[in-house]
């Protein structure tokens, strides 16, 4: 089967002359949780904007074989309107479709029930944690109903018992709406732990290093963190950012 998307060639250089990406060769099947790790500024928040459209690449292309899809995507910061409530926050992208009220306000209640934040419809941002906001902006952008997730070290600024918590309710909401996910992170441990398959990147101009599947990740849980199949996976994830660090393809 084709591809959900395919990156070819992909080069991308500033204005300001720093080549970010070059020669990004990558094709993401439906249904993975495909993690990119790779040293700070190898391009990794790059690739995920090119992917959503945010930026064009200087040389490349990313080509949708069967069709763009609809995104979601997850900022490393929530990103939340302070003004408006949480329930606000959720419908926002379906207020920006047009959908009917009624329509949105139920289906924006539906995803704050999924990601663990009913009876929080009516709290402002500043009464929410980290770990809370977080979680309303993973529920705004799955309130679109997205085939495809792209998230920019979303839990990056979070305590640990907070961060392993989002994960398995990540891989959760992963496995029930069948979606695609590409995660950026900097963690060796969050990308074994959440992955079918982790793209290691080299130091920048970022270009693949290594390219590791892993088990499916369905039905993860904390045992697995304490498993030695985790040991393993983490260290041939670990091997390879040590070779992208020191820019070895």
């Amino acid at each position: 089967m084709p591809p959900l998307l395919a990156l070819s060639d992909i080069g991308k250089t500033f204005d300001n002359g720093v080549e970010a990406i070059a020669r990004l060769d990558l094709a993401i099947a439906d249904g993975e949780f495909l993690s990119l790790v790779g040293p700070s500024g190898c391009g990794k928040s790059t690739a995920l904007r090119l992917i959503a459209g945010l930026l064009a690449p200087t040389r490349g292309t990313v080509a949708w074989p069967g069709g763009r899809p609809e995104l979601g995507f997850v900022f490393q910061e929530a990103t939340l309107m302070p003004w408006a409530t949480t329930l606000a926050n959720a419908r926002l992208p379906l207020d920006l479709k047009g959908i009917s009220g009624g329509a949105a306000e139920a289906r924006a209640r539906e995803v704050l029930a999924r990601v663990g934040l009913a009876g929080f419809e009516k709290a402002y941002p500043r009464e929410l944690s980290g770990g809370m906001k977080m979680r309303v902006s993973i529920a705004r952008a799955l309130a679109a109903r997205p085939k495809l997730l792209l998230m920019d070290e979303p839990f990056a600024a979070l305590d640990e018992l907070t961060r392993q918590s989002l994960n398995d309710d990540l891989l959760k909401l992963w496995a029930e709406d069948r979606l695609t996910v590409i995660f950026v992170t900097h963690s060796v441990y969050e990308s074994t732990y959440l992955s079918s398959r982790v793209a290691v990147m080299t130091k920048r101009p970022g270009r693949l290093a290594a390219d590791i599947a892993l088990p499916n990740p369905a039905g993860r849980d904390a045992g697995y963190r304490l498993s030695p199949a985790f040991s393993d996976n983490a260290r041939r994830v670990s091997e390879a950012l040590r070779d992208g660090m020191e820019g070895r393809p």
